[in-house]
């Protein structure tokens, strides 16, 4: 079967759902109403609040969110589980779950003058569960920096060998690395203090980046020690953390956009005039067998992760994107919409597995590589160097990376002064070294191995708690979103669009915790105390599943009152 074919029919069912219940959720669920004025509006400051067009806040939120987790996690799942359930979670997922949360954290932001969605839990659910909702939040960023931290340095360190015997990657890929974080440096200092305007340095700097990508070929940076890349990456995280947003984030953000969008383009052309067939199998276990339901039952469902439902989205709806919505009928494009451009980014990378047989040697490889092999395939189409291509396909990948770090660790930082209450200067800097010393403690840790002892690379053991922290995260920013609607909208039975998604994805992520919880700490019936670095992904489950039973024990009672319409408070006291 061609590949085409299949990443056809998905997009197509994308985007008929998106005109379908798209609008139905928008006009039903969300009720947008342009003649409400919105935060970007009535706040309008020229900093935080700027009311923007819809095609450039989609653009926004689209480089925002489709980082390196809509091409990491279902590349995974589609190796591990096989395409075909893989492709029914992204479609299904991203249709129900995944483009109604991200609406909805934005409309609930939006019509609550732009507060975050743990405000919104402060709002409508209790100060208490605000409290324990930021630190589930806190720990998720972690668990993101050290996940993408891990994976993005093994390409800084492994290699794959071309048929004609060239190598790709490893020293190469960090040299082209570093000199592509140099880059937006210059250009933001000119921008900034030489009146270059963005155009023209759009124009200068974006061949500069081919360059890197060439010169990192011929000039590699072999240090083959992950320990040593890993600290690296985590002082960048710092320093973006700390420096003006002009000085690196903002023009590095501009840069890496291009990058995602050649990568759609040449993807694009590879699946429709490439002719690949599907190789890999659609199923990994036989169906009926012992083995075919679990693990896929919960473990595919939160290993897709970004590609289906993130709930690290909806921290960037709530914090920047609502400060920009110009009108709130913009917010099924901007919300809705741009998690259906990221499911058709996870097709995409989950057709990078598809075009490969089950034997072939470049599946035992991180994510990133076998999403840069086939790039460089579909890159050799239009004439491009296929080491060139992979080579810029894992620049690319890195690329994606760096936006989810940016942010990830301004968000912790974030999130440690409101809870600390350290302001200012000095409440910046230890918010973001903290944010950065914990995952330096954990990307150290020794000899890992899974549960039944085999060595195993950290970013493949911290994926999981990754994938079933953030599906968590998004279950109960759903939850959150549920007891909104409950006490503001005029359909009583609104928050059944999203009470039921909460469900499913708190059933599914709480089991796969308990799951890998059960796996390290009990052997053959009887409980044993995990040793050494081990004991880290079992005390990461347990802090888990506490803070997610405590959160749902908090709000489960508030959600069965507002249920019944006669407890339910006026619109514009909700509102107010």
């Amino acid at each position: 079967m061609n590949i085409l074919l299949v990443v056809g029919v998905g997009t197509l069912v994308l985007i008929v759902a998106y005109f379908t219940y798209g609008t139905f959720i928008s006009k039903k669920v969300f009720e947008l109403d342009d003649s409400r004025v919105t935060p970007a509006v009535e706040f309008e400051d020229g900093i935080d609040f700027e009311p923007t067009d819809a095609k450039y806040l989609s653009g926004q939120q689209f480089s925002a969110i489709a980082a390196a987790g809509p091409v990491t996690g279902p590349i995974i799942a589609g190796r591990t589980f096989g395409w075909f359930p893989t492709m029914l979670w992204i479609i299904i997922g991203t249709i129900f779950i995944g483009g109604v949360h991200d609406m909805g954290s934005l409309v609930a932001s939006v019509r609550s003058k732009a507060s975050g969605i743990a405000e919104t839990m402060k709002n409508y659910v209790s100060r208490r569960v605000w409290f324990l909702f930021n630190i589930f939040i806190f720990f998720t960023l972690i668990m993101i920096i050290v996940a993408f931290t891990d994976i993005t340095a093994s390409s800084f360190i492994n290699t794959i060998t071309l048929d004609d015997g060239s190598v790709v990657g490893g020293g190469a890929t960090a040299t082209s690395s570093i000199l592509y974080l140099i880059l937006p440096i210059i250009m933001g200092f000119l921008m900034r203090y030489k009146g270059l305007k963005l155009g023209p340095a759009t124009a200068i700097f974006l061949p500069l980046v081919a360059v890197a990508i060439w010169v990192g070929q011929y000039i590699p940076l072999t240090i083959n020690n992950k320990i040593f890349w890993n600290i690296v990456i985590i002082i960048y995280c710092i320093i973006a953390g700390i420096v003006p947003v002009w000085a690196l984030l903002q023009p590095r953000g501009h840069l890496g956009g291009y990058f995602m969008y050649a990568t759609l383009v040449i993807a694009f052309i590879g699946i429709i005039f490439g002719g690949f067939t599907i190789e890999y199998p659609a199923w990994t276990h036989e169906f009926g067998s012992d083995d075919f339901w679990t693990p896929m039952f919960p473990m595919m469902f939160i290993t897709v992760a970004c590609g289906a439902c993130s709930g690290f989205h909806s921290l960037v709806s709530s914090g920047t994107t609502s400060k920009q919505l110009k009108k709130e009928s913009d917010a099924k494009f901007v919300g809705y919409g741009m998690m259906f451009a990221e499911s058709v980014v996870a097709l995409i990378a989950l057709a990078t597995v598809m075009m490969l047989t089950q034997d072939d040697p470049i599946l035992s490889q991180s994510p990133n590589f076998i999403y840069a092999s086939g790039l460089g395939s579909f890159a050799a189409l239009i004439g491009i160097p296929k080491a060139f291509g992979i080579s810029f396909g894992l620049m690319a990948f890195t690329t994606f990376v760096y936006d989810t770090l940016d942010i990830c660790t301004r968000l912790g930082r974030f999130i440690f002064q409101e809870l600390s209450g350290m302001k200012g200067s000095a409440g910046r800097w230890i918010g973001t070294l903290v944010i950065g010393g914990i995952p330096v403690i954990l990307l150290a840790l020794p000899n890992l191995t899974t549960p039944d002892g085999k060595p195993v690379a950290l970013w493949s053991l911290f994926w999981s708690v990754f994938g079933s922290s953030n599906q968590l995260l998004a279950a109960l920013a759903l939850v959150g979103i549920t007891v909104w609607l409950q006490r503001t909208a005029k359909n009583h039975k609104a928050w059944l669009a999203t009470v039921i998604p909460a469900a499913f994805m708190v059933i599914m992520s709480t089991w796969a915790l308990i799951r890998s919880f059960i796996s390290y700490t009990i052997k053959d019936g009887a409980f044993i105390m995990p040793t050494g670095s081990n004991i880290v992904v079992p005390v990461m489950d347990a802090i888990y599943i506490i803070l997610a039973i405590w959160v749902v024990v908090e709000c489960v009672p508030v959600i069965i009152h507002y249920s019944k319409p006669e407890n339910r408070e006026p619109i514009a006291t909700a509102e107010a």
